[in-house]
């Protein structure tokens, strides 16, 4: 390819990824559920083969796992909503007690050559009853949760229900049988990556979510429901969210205790029992690593953010190791993969 072919096909590729960007940032209120549905199908679609297994039928099915799937995002949207509503409305009363501690810091610190620190310089200029209420306008109303959570069911059923026609539809339009085994064999094998990492993935963020909430309830930390739910959810986020879910839970506790040394000990065990999951747990039953270059963490935390804001951070990481996995799967695409990789 000449040199102006190369710098049309990169501007070509800049064009189109500008376009889909705007697309998907303009769409969010449709394509956020929809791909929150997607990572609920790869995490719920062995289940849905474990119940046809033991004789149920797939309608049978297919009605158990979404009334399951609705408990489930309904009792953590409750959780999650009325524990962030209660933690918002309190935060100016801990603002207050921050400054009052970094009051005492000041007083109890004497500078060479008699200078003053004033650690009171940022806070005095933070208005945290606009934080709360910036927060509390953020969670918005509980209808607008239940009426996502609708979206997203509605778009698992579609998906569950039509699980196991994507092979009949592409022998049916493909022109030559040996090419279409070769496609079904291909999705077939990024289904089953998919589902492998996704599952796994979640049962350990499930464990570290638990194993926080027992920490954090032991301690006596106030919304350890909450600070346990966002550990869960950060730990699909490699490196940065399991540091932001144990910074964040620390420095409440410091405002709350009013000591630093309960909050010291509860980020010990935290740091401990993440290192146990993390660094032998994890590694030994997902097998061969992922292998995601940081930068392409980095960016994809950034590009998915500036789409679909914090739920976008979330899913940035699981929607670039599906495209990692499918890229693999062609060798067409095995650029993508290495551009992906460490």
């Amino acid at each position: 390819m000449s040199k102006d072919g190369r710098a049309l096909t990169i501007a070509a590729w800049i064009v189109a990824a500008t376009v889909i960007g705007f697309v998907f940032k303009s769409a969010k209120t449709v394509l956020f559920p929809l791909f929150l549905a997607l990572f609920f199908y790869f995490i719920l679609a062995p289940l849905q083969d474990l119940l046809m297994k033991i004789k149920f039928s797939r309608t049978l099915s297919l009605i158990l796992i979404i009334l399951f799937a609705f408990v489930v995002l309904f009792l953590m949207a409750q959780l999650f909503y009325s524990s962030g509503k209660a933690l918002a409305s309190d935060l100016p009363d801990y603002g207050n007690k921050l400054k009052d501690m970094l009051d005492e810091l000041k007083n109890s610190i004497e500078l060479p050559g008699g200078g003053t620190f004033d650690p009171l310089a940022w806070v005095d200029s933070l208005d945290v009853a606009k934080v709360g209420a910036f927060l509390l306008n953020s969670l918005g109303t509980f209808v607008s949760f239940v009426s996502a959570i609708f979206l997203v069911l509605i778009f698992l059923i579609f998906m569950l229900a039509g699980r196991g026609k994507l092979n009949d539809k592409i022998r049916r339009f493909s022109p030559h049988p040996r090419r279409s085994d070769q496609i079904i064999e291909i999705v077939g094998n990024i289904d089953r990556q998919v589902q492998k990492y996704l599952v796994i993935k979640t049962a350990i963020s499930v464990a570290s979510g638990v194993i926080s909430l027992v920490v954090f309830l032991a301690f006596g930390l106030r919304y350890a429901i909450l600070w346990a739910f966002i550990t869960f959810v950060l730990n699909y986020i490699p490196n940065i969210g399991s540091f932001i879910s144990k910074i964040l839970p620390f420095g409440f506790s410091i405002l709350q205790f009013g000591r630093v040394w309960p909050a010291v000990w509860m980020l010990a065990i935290l740091v401990v029992t993440d290192a146990i999951t993390g660094s032998f747990i994890e590694p030994r039953v997902m097998g061969k690593g992922l292998g995601l270059s940081p930068l392409a963490i980095l960016i994809s935390l950034f590009f998915w953010g500036w789409l679909w804001g914090i739920p976008g951070m979330i899913l940035a990481v699981p929607i670039m190791v599906v495209m990692k996995i499918i890229a693999s799967n062609f060798e067409s695409l095995r650029w993508f993969e290495a551009l992906l990789s460490k």
